[in-house]
């Protein structure tokens, strides 16, 4: 028992010591292999602590050496930007001027849902706020606002304020949203006249349609494969 102690110490020193010499970074924004070190280093700091037949010193070394390799990689892809975008990635832009990018949404198996639920959580609830969205390597979706729905506070402007509705989806990847529409008390047909004003002859052509707070209606068409 005195043995598994003293080596749950000895291991949890080590994996504390590794972490920190990693930086900072490695906890904030994770890139995939940095995820990859940390779940190798939580493995094999488990296995000696499990398995007293295992040498201690196997753990460390094994420790020590991804901590190396880590190292060397977090240097590379600072010296070299051609390096960092084959083992971090690049950027991808998901809405570019307001508009979702389908293509790019398409490539990383990324569904509209997902990227609504993204900009919410940056409060931003409606496409139209947004001039950009980027998923940074990180993970992590950055969202630039239109210069007009820049973040103001109601002090800044002396104004009263309103209550705040989250736009209701109407269409997705062509798929109407009819529980939406019965929530509103808005029929198939006002939906159809509403689509003919945007010039869209059918639900099918859309990958994108809501209505606002202000009942304006947002619609984006399906680009042409």
């Amino acid at each position: 028992m005195i043995v598994i102690f003293i080596r749950a110490i000895v291991l949890y020193i080590v994996v504390l010591i590794a972490i920190r010499l990693m930086g900072k970074g490695e906890l904030t924004e994770i890139q995939p292999f940095q995820l990859v070190v940390i779940l190798m280093i939580a493995e094999l700091a488990s296995i000696p602590m499990e398995d007293l037949g295992i040498p201690l010193i196997n753990g460390v070394v094994a420790i020590s050496t991804l901590l190396v390799i880590q190292i060397l990689i977090s240097y590379i892809n600072l010296k070299s930007e051609r390096a960092r975008k084959i083992i971090c990635g690049k950027p991808s832009i998901l809405i570019s001027r307001g508009k979702i990018n389908e293509s790019e949404l398409r490539r990383l198996r990324i569904n509209i849902n997902d990227l609504l639920e993204h900009m919410r959580t940056k409060d931003y609830s409606s496409l139209q706020d947004v001039e950009f969205a980027i998923l940074e390597t990180s993970g992590d979706l950055s969202i630039i606002p239109k210069s007009t729905k820049k973040p103001a506070t109601a002090e800044d402007v002396k104004a009263k304020t309103s209550k705040e509705e989250i736009p209701t989806s109407l269409i997705i990847d062509g798929h109407i949203k009819y529980d939406n529409l019965r929530e509103l008390n808005l029929t198939e047909e006002w939906l159809s006249n509403q689509l003919e004003k945007h010039k869209v002859n059918n639900s099918k052509e859309v990958l994108f349609a809501y209505i606002d707070a202000k009942k304006e209606v947002f619609v984006q068409k399906k680009v042409n494969r």
